[in-house]
């Protein structure tokens, strides 16, 4: 895990231009929406493909699967142990693979099963979130995050 704005920025600059980037979170969750709240500034912005896989990310596999990216970037909001609005890049398998979420499927197993057996490698870019309540807004340390994602997604994947 790397946890500052130039690994990201690092992380973001060995993929290649057949990225797909995946926000996964659930935007009744205050800061867990930080995944769908980046794809939505990108539309315009990147060249690159977007999906917002909001809590039902195992709905995507095929598709994801079907366009074989040779990179795919997931967007989430992780419970790292950092400050609030903290980014981090993550390689999946520094994730626990039965990590309680939102999600019905684990962000790792995730990752395990669209990969198996493509040439797809994934990479997650971790917010650490203040709050997950439902019915909260997003925290102003996660918007901010939420906009610096962007725009590093948005700078290297310019059309």
């Amino acid at each position: 895990m790397h946890t500052d704005d130039g690994a990201l920025a690092e992380l973001l600059n060995t993929c290649p231009d057949d990225t797909l980037i995946v926000g996964i979170g659930s935007t009744l969750r205050g800061d867990d929406g930080a995944g769908p709240a980046v794809c939505r500034l990108l539309p315009g912005e990147v060249a690159a493909q977007v999906i917002d896989a909001g809590t039902a990310p195992e709905n995507y596999i095929q598709k994801i699967r079907d366009r074989s990216p040779h990179c795919m970037l997931i967007i989430d909001a992780i419970d790292f142990g950092a400050e609030a609005g903290t980014v981090a890049a993550f390689h999946p398998n520094e994730l626990d693979p039965v990590i309680s979420s939102t999600h019905a499927l684990s962000p790792r197993l995730f990752v395990d099963v669209v990969c198996r057996g493509t040439r797809t490698t994934a990479h997650l870019i971790g917010v650490q979130p203040a709050q997950t309540e439902l019915g909260h807004a997003m925290s102003p340390e996660v918007t901010k995050a939420v906009r610096r994602v962007a725009d590093a997604l948005a700078a290297r994947f310019a059309h």
